[in-house]
This record gives C-alpha cells, sequence and structure tokens, in this order.
C-alpha cells in the first residue's frame, strides 16, 4: 500500500494556562520522559485545544485569523474559570489532566470554530464529537500498559486547580515544534 503525502499541518488554536499549573505539568511531562521515555508533544506549550492542528491555505495568513477571533469572539466576552480535576488517559495513547467539561469551553470553541471558518473557508471542519477539554502530559509515544501506574503516580499530586480561561493563542509550526504565535486576551 503506498503512503500519501498530507500537507502538513501548519496551525492549531489553544488557550494557553496559567504559569503555575504549565510548571506542574512540564514536572509531570519530565516524569513521563524520564520513568518511560515519552518525548511526543513535550515541546508543545501546555494548553487545552480548541481547534486541532489544520492546514492554512498559502492564500491566507496567521493575520487573517487574528483579526477574525478579534473581531467575531473577542467582543462576546466568553472568559471563564475552569477547573482541573487530576489525571486519566484516552485508553494507552493520550495521558492528561482532565479538565471539567462546561458548556462555556463549547461555547468557545464552537464561537472560534465559526470565526476561523468564516476567515480561512475549508482549512477546517468542526469535530462532530462531544468537546472534551484536557490538558496533554503525554501522546502516541507511552509504552503499552503503564498508564494505569503513571495515572496513579500523577493522581498522588491531587492537582485540583482553577485558572482562568482568558486567551486564545494561535500555535504556528516552526520545523518540528509548535510555537504559541499570537496570544489574544479575551
Amino acid at each position: 500500500m503506498k503512503k500519501q503525502n498530507l500537507p502538513q499541518q501548519t496551525h492549531f488554536i489553544g488557550v494557553l494556562t496559567p504559569e503555575d499549573i504549565t510548571l506542574t505539568l512540564e514536572d509531570c511531562r519530565r516524569y513521563m520522559n524520564e520513568a518511560y521515555g515519552c518525548r511526543s508533544g513535550h515541546l508543545t506549550p501546555i494548553h487545552v485545544t480548541l481547534i486541532p492542528p489544520l492546514r492554512l491555505q498559502d492564500e491566507y495568513s496567521t493575520e487573517d485569523l487574528v483579526k477574525a477571533i478579534e473581531q467575531d469572539v473577542l467582543p462576546a466576552g466568553l472568559s471563564f474559570s475552569a477547573k482541573i480535576n487530576n489525571f486519566d488517559a484516552f485508553g494507552d495513547r493520550t495521558l492528561f489532566a482532565i479538565v471539567e467539561k462546561d458548556e462555556k469551553w463549547t461555547a468557545l470553541r464552537d464561537a472560534v470554530y465559526s470565526a476561523v471558518i468564516k476567515a480561512a473557508p475549508a482549512c477546517t471542519k468542526k469535530d462532530q464529537r462531544p468537546f472534551t477539554p484536557h490538558l496533554t502530559v503525554s501522546n502516541r509515544d507511552i509504552p503499552a500498559g503503564v498508564t494505569k501506574d503513571a495515572i496513579e503516580v500523577m493522581n498522588e499530586l491531587n492537582l485540583v486547580e482553577t485558572f482562568p480561561v482568558n486567551n486564545i493563542t494561535i500555535f504556528e509550526r516552526k520545523g518540528s515544534r509548535w510555537e504559541a504565535a499570537v496570544s489574544l486576551e479575551i
């Protein structure tokens, strides 16, 4: 079977966490690296993904996304407080800090999707699955069978925190890394 060459993803949109939470979750990433050799995603800033990685066509720019979010999302005043409640995993593939579901997350995600699709039609489409906000610690390269033990270790931290959802951040791919290119205050 011939492998398809898919166009490289160029952008994604998320919400950055405050420094104290970022530092705690970076410690968790270090633990996963030292204990299990996990490295996938560890260079990406800690965030909740609103719109997963997409390819922004050449005729559009990051500035187009910024303008659309400034015009269509920021005036809606969608900031709120979110809560983290320990750790879980999506199977053996992704270990994360649980961000409690809230209709405010869905409203924010939907508003950002609408703005992005309006600014750059056909660059992405809205995921039809229910939105599950989370803060990824490790993904893709977690060895089989270790997730349960890793969650137990991390849950000893008793990470129960509230944080402000006060930004929408556009990430750009720079080589093999994702960088926060523009962060807009909600």
